[in-house]
């Protein structure tokens, strides 16, 4: 027989084995090499110390801060504190933040009881906005975290608490999409202008405004084309164009594309939401969710605030100013008689018919600061005004070239249009209110500060004020449902999910010890390692715990049992086939695996659909669960194998608790 077939007859009878070199050495079954060990000991103290700050809980506190440029000058946190100390009210830590030259920015004081933070925010409200002129600064309760300083330093913070747990106004607010399409109609009306009047300043023609753009049309086909082809040039790519006749005369159909539409919409949103942004914060609210929900609407969430009021009056305020000058040319009585002057508008005012123009010389968007105030002189209610460096530039010029005109002042509001549709309230569209609320004489030039006078009184200086330095939307908002959640029932909630965490806890606890022994055990330290780690990367996350969030910690408990239940079962089939247990271990954890990966994946995987479309509690719930499945999957697997094979790698073993 050839040596090839001796090879060949040794290799179909098992007779032949290949060893591993003598320098190829491998671990011992159930043996970890000490990297993984090290990996895992780092990442649980990390999971420990991220997760701490929880622990500690927050303080009853009071934010102090200035509203824009306001600042919070020495002296006035020196009578603040006098205050408090003349009403045995004493803070047990004050912090401030961004130090200036001139002050600071914001000061956080902590106390021990939530009587004296009440106390100390009125007492600091009365020092710092004395007078119905100076309403600068904001005083809010707050709850400041009272993790350690140098825990602090190393970016650990407690996890946020959601409304449905701490308390607070939800606001469901829709925005009125017609009017933003309207707003940039307007915008496209005059681009269309502003193009023809500088490239083809010859031709005469007609806009009209048709749905979603603007219809042209012209005398002679030859105005058409040349208008055509600048109106092309500038404009294509968010319009469509089309050269076609009407009637007998060139028309140009110039409509926003799909393209176009969906961007005016995605603006009108997240313009809108940064805008309620500005406004919460004059609410001084320390952890405000503002976010977009489908395609039109936005939720604005409120914890720790209670005063649905003031909330209302701050988000809801629609309102924007424009300054126009008055047409002293126009004829009231015709005005009045139906033959307003082109370009122009008769207003009703407390000072009698007003013709003004509609081109808008200063808009509300230049607006900084508007405060309700007193005339040193008459002593009469005004409000105070005050613009950016663009909007002053051009205040100085209208004012400059129209002395002794009249400057109106147009206050813009929009209200809503609801109807009932299957038993819900649904805004069907908006109404736009404008109202002359001042024409003053120019006697000289003024720029970016000036007084609004009028005959108001005390409250509508206060109202007005509010409303201009709320900042206009691009679009009118309006709410269309609102809740509040009492403190104490958001303390309740807490007990509640707690308790529901800790009794679920419990009972997986007992029946994994009863029912497998030392290695229940070992899935129970696995779990609890598995909370930590969960509470850790929330709290790095600054996620929001809400209440679904807790139903989403309890699912993934029960989902990490699952996962050790899958791998003790596999075992015990090994132990009783005859497998001996070193190797059953081995095996029970290496073919469990594809298993507890497969049912892990596909929960994640519907854990990111509910995040990706869901809306607020939704979202809580699908957080915490694809959290705890990643960290289930590093507990159940990767740590309780490691503890096992610390007991039993590397030595014979006869018999196992399980």
């Amino acid at each position: 027989m050839s040596g090839f077939l001796v090879f060949e007859e040794l290799i179909t009878t098992g007779k032949i084995m290949f060893v591993n070199q003598p320098n190829q050495q491998q671990l011992p079954i159930n043996t970890y090499p000490k990297w993984k060990y090290v990996l895992i000991v780092i990442v649980l103290a990390l999971a420990f110390l991220y997760a701490a700050p929880n622990i500690f809980g927050k303080d009853p506190a009071v934010q102090i801060s200035g509203l824009r440029d306001a600042v919070i000058t020495q002296q006035q946190f020196e009578d603040i504190e006098a205050a408090w100390q003349e009403n045995n009210v004493e803070p047990t830590s004050v912090k401030p933040s961004t130090v200036g030259e001139e002050g600071v920015q914001q000061i956080i004081a902590r106390f021990k009881k939530d009587a004296d933070q009440l106390k100390a925010r009125e007492l600091a409200n009365d020092v710092l906005n004395p007078t119905l002129e100076n309403q600068n600064y904001v005083t809010a309760l707050n709850l400041a975290p009272a993790t350690p300083e140098w825990l602090a330093n190393l970016g650990g913070e407690p996890m946020k608490l959601g409304l449905d747990l701490r308390g607070g106004i939800h606001f469901l607010m829709q925005v009125d999409m017609e009017q933003a399409l309207k707003r940039q109609q307007d915008q496209l009306r005059r681009d269309f202008i502003d193009t023809l009047t500088e490239q083809e300043p010859s031709i005469r023609g007609r806009v009209e405004p048709i749905e979603n753009g603007m219809l042209l049309s012209f005398r002679n086909q030859d105005d058409a084309e040349r208008a055509y082809e600048a109106l092309f040039k500038d404009h294509t790519g968010r319009i469509d164009l089309q050269l076609s006749e009407k009637g007998g005369r060139p028309i140009i159909r110039g409509t926003l594309n799909q393209q176009m539409l969906q961007e005016i919409q995605n603006n009108a949103i997240n313009q809108n939401r940064i805008i309620l942004s500005t406004r919460v914060n004059s609410l001084g609210v320390a952890e405000p969710l503002i976010q977009r929900q489908g395609a039109d609407r936005i939720v604005v969430q409120l914890p720790g605030v209670q005063d649905s009021a003031l909330a209302k009056q701050i988000l809801g305020a629609t309102a924007s100013l424009e300054f126009r000058l008055v047409n002293h040319e126009a004829d009231v009585v015709s005005a009045q008689n139906g033959r307003v002057p082109p370009g122009s508008k008769l207003f009703d005012s407390e000072y009698g018919p007003i013709v003004v123009f509609d081109e808008v010389e200063v808009s509300g968007e230049h607006l900084t600061n508007a405060t309700a105030s007193y005339d040193p002189q008459t002593n009469e209610p005004i409000v105070s005004v005050r613009l950016d460096g663009e909007g002053g530039s051009k205040m100085t010029r209208t004012t400059t070239a129209n002395v002794n005109n009249q400057l109106a002042m147009i206050l813009k509001e929009s209200r809503p249009i609801f109807d009932i549709k299957d038993g819900k309230r649904v805004l069907v569209g908006s109404e736009l209110e404008e109202r002359l609320i001042s024409a003053p004489n120019i006697n000289g030039p003024f720029g970016s500060r000036f007084q609004i006078t009028g005959r108001f009184t005390e409250a509508e200086t206060r109202d007005l004020a509010t409303k201009l330095r709320s900042g206009a939307l691009i679009a009118p908002t309006f709410i269309v449902e609102e809740r509040t959640i009492g403190a104490t029932l958001g303390e309740e909630n807490i007990k509640k999910g707690v308790t529901s965490v800790i009794i679920g806890f419990a009972l997986v606890l007992a029946f994994m010890l009863v029912y497998y022994k030392l290695f229940g055990l070992v899935a129970n330290v696995a779990l609890t390692l598995n909370l930590v780690m969960i509470v850790c990367v929330m709290s790095l996350m600054g996620a929001t715990l809400t209440l679904p969030g807790i139903a989403g910690i309890v699912l993934t408990v029960g989902m990490a049992v699952d996962a050790n239940v899958l791998i003790f079962e596999r075992i015990r089939e090994e132990l009783r086939a005859g497998v001996r247990p070193a190797q059953a271990i081995d095996k029970g954890y290496g073919h469990a695996l594809s298993t507890i990966a497969d049912a892990n994946i596909t929960t994640a995987i519907a854990a990111i659909i509910l995040f990706a479309i869901g809306t607020g509690p939704v979202k809580g719930f699908a957080i915490t669960l694809f959290i705890g499945i990643l960290t289930s999957m590093f507990t159940a697997i990767f740590v309780s194998r490691g503890i096992v094979n610390l007991m039993y790698g590397g030595r014979t073993v006869k018999k196992l608790s399980i």
